[in-house]
């Protein structure tokens, strides 16, 4: 098992990740937002689906997911239609042109990332699809599960009293003498 030395590397490198992103992101339409991205993505892997399943894989408020699907029905990505089993809610699909800009989100995606890591070996790139599957697997589904911290730790017994030194005699309440604070002087 690895030592806490590692996993404090770990999660400083964790967080490098959000230049990766960053960068990702700079490379996306000017008109296609990272969470517009990442809804038509969803929707390209999964399919049709209720706003409220796609909220849930998003892992943000409907409200979020409802402007997100606002701005992809106003640039004709998507389209949304009444639900059958139910009126209230709707069903968003992707349209020929949504399924035209993931595509090219796609293109963009790779091509950076083939610029990045062109001194990477494919076995490099293996390793790390692998490794980030199995850390993704290690979390769960973090979008239904709610992260608990550690407990924390046990209170310490009291240490043993040092022979040496001597003990100082509790004072009952009623016995307690009010003391002042003299304010210091100035020189």
């Amino acid at each position: 098992m690895a030592g806490q030395a590692q996993y404090e590397e770990l999660a400083r490198q964790l967080s490098a990740v959000g230049a990766v992103k960053r960068d990702l992101g700079r490379i996306l339409p000017q008109d296609c937002s990272a969470g517009s991205a990442a809804a038509l993505a969803l929707l390209g892997s999964h399919g049709d689906m209720r706003m409220s399943n796609l909220s849930e894989l998003l892992a943000v408020d409907m409200s979020v997911t409802s402007r997100h699907a606002a701005h992809l029905t106003e640039r004709g990505w998507i389209e949304r239609s009444p639900d059958p089993a139910d009126k209230r809610s709707r069903i968003l699909r992707l349209t020929p042109e949504g399924h035209a800009m993931l595509v090219e989100l796609s293109r963009r995606s790779a091509g950076l990332l083939a610029e990045r890591l062109d001194d990477w070996t494919d076995a490099e790139v293996g390793q790390l699809i692998g490794l980030l599957t199995r850390l993704r697997a290690s979390f769960g589904d973090c979008r239904t599960v709610a992260h608990r911290p550690p407990p924390p730790p046990a209170p310490r017994p009291p240490a043993p009293a040092d022979p040496a030194v001597p003990a100082i005699p509790a004072v009952p309440a009623g016995e307690r003498t009010q003391t002042t604070r003299t304010p210091a002087q100035a020189t």
